[in-house]
């Protein structure tokens, strides 16, 4: 069921989404060779609670208590190179010509904000540079086909002509979602057409994020039950906004971050 938001409950969803905009740019200057990811997620814990706000990730566990899946354990997540998503702060450190992708949620008062952004550390080579301007690219053309009355699909439609004309990998287990009460509410929103595809309407907030491989789309597990790798062991990029739909309009709710990696 797809929770509809009304004007108060989007202007709370807004100021999470400002809030963890803003930490992203304090943060994304510190990301950078030789600096352990575990660092980087004890800054982030303490810059969430020094705003009285919470970690969306934390502990956060898909299906609840009765799920046997082991919880997050860190305040954001940390993907690098092969890394797609869910990548588990440690204490590895950065390298010259890393892909890191970042992924952070925030509570604020009971509203949830969600934004990722890809990092390139130091100089990186020029097929990565291209894989994460292309799904940069990806994220604000599924963006430009979120209109009220439109159907969802078109969000997806839109990321995968962008995708697979650079015959770049779509990853096509994990997708975009419905955020504001919750981290994953409905709709899904996939990075190729398939599934359900309701109208996009007034007061649906949701998540939009490409995850662009240079190779195949297919993806594995690691065994810490988090990790999502890349089948191939190719770079994979990852992007996403979180926006809202009121007033007959689309409003993209996190700030953009692209002056602070391209």
């Amino acid at each position: 069921m797809i929770r509809l938001k009304n004007e108060k409950q989007i202007n709370g969803i807004r100021e999470s989404c400002k809030l963890l905009s803003a930490m992203y740019r304090e943060l994304i200057p510190l990301v950078k060779p030789g600096v352990q990811t575990i660092e980087i997620d004890q800054w982030v814990q303490k810059w969430i609670k020094k705003m009285e706000a919470k970690p969306v990730f934390l502990g956060y566990c898909p299906g609840g208590k009765r799920h046997d899946k082991v919880p997050y354990p860190a305040a954001i997540c940390i993907s690098i190179n092969e890394e797609v998503i869910h990548g588990i702060p440690s204490k590895r450190r950065i390298k010259e010509g890393d892909l890191v992708s970042l992924d952070c949620g925030i509570n604020l008062g009971g509203f949830i904000s969600d934004q990722a952004v890809s990092i390139e550390a130091g100089k990186v080579s020029d097929e990565i540079k291209k894989l994460n301007r292309i799904t940069n690219e990806c994220l604000y053309k599924g963006i430009e086909a979120a209109k009220c009355g439109d159907r969802l699909l078109q969000i997806s439609r839109a990321v995968e002509k962008h995708a697979k004309a650079e015959g770049y990998g779509i990853v096509e287990e994990f997708c975009g979602h419905g955020v504001g009460f919750a981290l994953h509410e409905d709709p899904h929103v996939p990075n190729y057409p398939h599934g359900a595809n309701p109208k996009m309407s007034n007061g649906w907030v949701i998540a939009i994020e490409p995850m662009i491989n240079l190779g195949t789309g297919k993806v594995e597990t690691l065994e810490d039950e988090w990790t999502i790798i890349t089948a191939d062991g190719k770079i994979s990029a990852h992007w996403e906004h979180t926006i809202a739909f009121f007033g007959g309009k689309t409003e993209i709710l996190t700030d953009p971050l692209e002056d602070l990696v391209f």
